[in-house]
C-alpha cells in the first residue's frame, strides 16, 4: 500500500481525493492538510511515500512546499494534482523537485497510475505539463525567476501570512516567535521584494501568482 499525505485547502475536493484513494485497493491516505505549511509540518511527522499538493494553498504556496519536501524530506515524492496548467507554474513546481504534475480533470485511473508511478521513483506529468517540459528542453535560455526572489524559508512563510491580511502580532503568534522578530521578517520581505507596504506587497503576490 502506497501511503498518501493529500494537500488541499478545498475540503471537498480533499475529501473527495481521500475516499477515492483508499477506496483504489492500493493507496492508504496516513494524512490530510488543508494549508502549506500543515503540509510541510505533517510530511516530516508522517513521512508517506507521496505528498500529493495544490499549487495554490494558505500559509504556505505549494511550490514552496514542494521545495522545502526536495530538501528536508527527500525520499517522499511529490505528486502536483491542480487546476492551474500555465507554464510558469509547472516550471517552478518541477524545479522545486516535483515527481509530477497531474491537472484535476484527470481520470482516477491516471492519477493512481501517476501516484503508483512517483512511489516507485519514476516520474509522470500530464499531456500539457509534458508538452511544457519538452518546450523546455527545446528553449534552455528561457528562464524564470523564482517568484520568491531572495527570501528565506520563514520569511516565505510570513510573507503568506502578511498577504493573508495578518497583523504583526497575529504573524508573530502563528509562527511562534516575538513580535520583533516578526517586525524584522516584514521588513526585510518589503526590502527584498522592492515593495514600499502591504498592499504593493499584496499586488506583488498577485503579478507573481502567489495569491491562494
Amino acid at each position: 500500500m502506497i501511503r498518501i499525505l493529500v494537500a488541499d485547502d478545498h475540503t471537498i475536493v480533499r475529501e473527495s481525493l481521500v475516499a477515492v484513494l483508499n477506496a483504489s485497493g492500493e493507496c492508504r491516505v496516513v494524512g490530510e492538510a488543508a494549508d502549506g505549511a500543515s503540509a510541510v509540518e505533517q510530511a516530516l511527522a508522517l513521512c508517506p511515500d507521496v505528498v500529493l499538493v495544490d499549487v495554490s494553498m494558505p500559509r504556505l504556496n505549494g511550490i514552496e512546499v514542494v521545495r522545502r519536501l526536495a530538501q528536508e524530506l527527500p525520499q517522499a515524492r511529490t505528486l502536483v494534482l491542480t487546476m492551474h496548467e500555465e507554464e510558469e507554474y509547472v516550471l517552478h513546481m518541477v524545479r522545486a523537485g516535483a515527481s509530477g504534475y497531474l491537472a484535476k480533470h484527470a481520470a482516477t485511473s491516471e492519477l493512481i497510475a501517476a501516484i503508483k508511478a512517483v512511489a516507485a521513483g519514476n516520474v509522470h506529468f500530464g499531456p500539457y505539463a509534458a508538452k511544457i517540459l519538452a518546450g523546455q528542453v527545446q528553449r534552455p535560455d528561457h528562464a524564470l525567476d523564482d517568484p520568491y526572489g531572495a527570501l528565506s524559508p520563514r520569511e516565505r512563510e510570513a510573507f503568506h501570512l502578511i498577504v493573508d491580511g495578518l497583523t504583526t502580532k497575529e504573524v508573530a503568534r502563528k509562527l511562534g516567535i516575538s513580535v520583533k522578530t516578526a517586525e524584522n521578517h516584514r521588513s526585510r520581505i518589503l526590502d527584498k521584494l522592492g515593495v514600499r507596504n502591504t498592499a504593493e506587497l499584496v499586488r506583488y503576490a498577485a503579478r507573481k501568482r502567489l495569491l491562494h
